[in-house]
C-alpha cells in the first residue's frame, strides 16, 4: 500500500502507456466513514452541541466545526479557549481510532473493490485528526480490513485540494483517466474528479446534503447516491463487479 501526506505533480502517461488496471478512489469523512457521529461525540465530551446532521450539511465549512448559529456562543468560546482547540483534535483521534464506524456496506464494496485484480482501490483525504494515516490504519483495522487490502492511503493538508492526488494518483498506476472512478460528498470533491478526467460518484449523507449538491453546485441527480447501499451499487455496476463476491468473503 501507498502510504502518503504529499503529493507529486506527476505526468499522466501517454495513452501507449496505460495499463489495463481501472481506479477507484474513495474520500474517508462523511464518504467511507461515519464522521458527523465522530464529530457530534466530540463536540459533547467538551460541552460544545454541533445541531443535528440536516443543519451541519447546509452550513459552509467554517461553521460545520463551530456549530450553527444557535451554538454559535457557546461554541466560540469553548474554540478560543487557550489549548481548547489541540484538546478537540486529541479527542477527535480518540474517537477515530477506538470509536467510530465506516458506513453500512461500505467494508463490502471495499473488499469487493479489493478482490478485483484489475482494480485499484484507496483513499485520497483531509482527515484533521493527529497522525491522520495511522487513525485511519486503526479504524479500518478495527473493521477488518488491514492496511495491505488497499492499495494507498494518501492524507492531504486542509488547504491543499484534491486534484493533484486524483492525477498523480492515477498517474502512478497508469490508469486511462476514462478507466478513473472517485467518490466524494462535497462538490470540491466533484469538481476535483471531473477536473482530472475521472467519472464522479458522489453522495449526500456526508458533510453536503442532496439540495445543497444538486440546486446550489448543479451536481446531477444521477450521479448522487442517497445512502452508501446506493453508492456501492452504482460503483460495483459501473465496473461490472458482482457484489455477492465481497459480501461471501465478508461474511467468511
Amino acid at each position: 500500500m501507498l502510504l502518503s501526506a504529499a503529493v507529486s505533480s506527476t505526468i499522466a502517461p501517454p495513452p501507449s502507456m496505460y495499463s489495463h488496471d481501472r481506479l477507484v478512489i474513495l474520500d474517508a469523512d462523511g464518504t467511507t466513514i461515519d464522521a458527523f457521529r465522530a464529530i457530534e461525540k466530540t463536540f459533547a465530551h467538551h460541552g460544545m452541541d454541533i445541531g443535528p446532521l440536516a443543519r451541519f450539511q447546509k452550513r459552509r465549512n467554517l461553521f460545520k466545526y463551530l456549530g450553527g448559529f444557535k451554538q454559535m456562543p457557546q461554541n466560540l468560546r469553548q474554540q478560543l479557549g487557550r489549548g481548547q482547540r489541540s484538546r478537540i483534535v486529541a479527542t477527535l483521534t480518540e474517537v477515530y481510532r477506538e470509536e467510530a464506524v465506516m458506513f453500512d456496506g461500505i467494508e463490502v464494496l471495499i473488499r469487493r473493490l479489493a478482490l478485483a485484480p484489475d482494480v485499484k482501490v484507496g483513499i485520497v483525504t483531509r482527515n484533521i485528526t493527529h497522525e491522520p494515516i495511522i487513525t485511519l490504519i486503526r479504524l479500518f483495522e478495527r473493521h477488518g480490513i488491514a492496511p495491505d487490502l488497499l492499495d494507498f492511503l494518501i492524507h492531504l493538508p486542509l488547504s491543499d485540494e484534491k486534484l493533484n492526488a486524483f492525477r498523480s494518483t492515477r498517474a502512478q498506476f497508469a490508469v486511462n483517466p476514462a478507466c478513473a472512478f472517485a467518490c466524494g460528498d462535497e462538490a470540491r470533491d466533484f469538481r476535483a474528479a471531473i477536473n482530472a478526467g475521472m467519472h464522479p460518484f458522489m453522495v449526500s449523507y456526508g458533510f453536503e446534503g442532496f439540495e445543497r449538491l444538486h440546486a446550489k453546485h448543479g451536481i446531477p441527480i444521477e450521479i448522487i447516491a442517497r445512502t452508501p447501499d446506493e453508492l456501492a451499487r452504482r460503483v460495483l455496476h459501473a465496473l461490472r463487479l458482482d457484489p455477492d463476491l465481497g459480501i461471501a468473503t465478508a461474511n467468511s
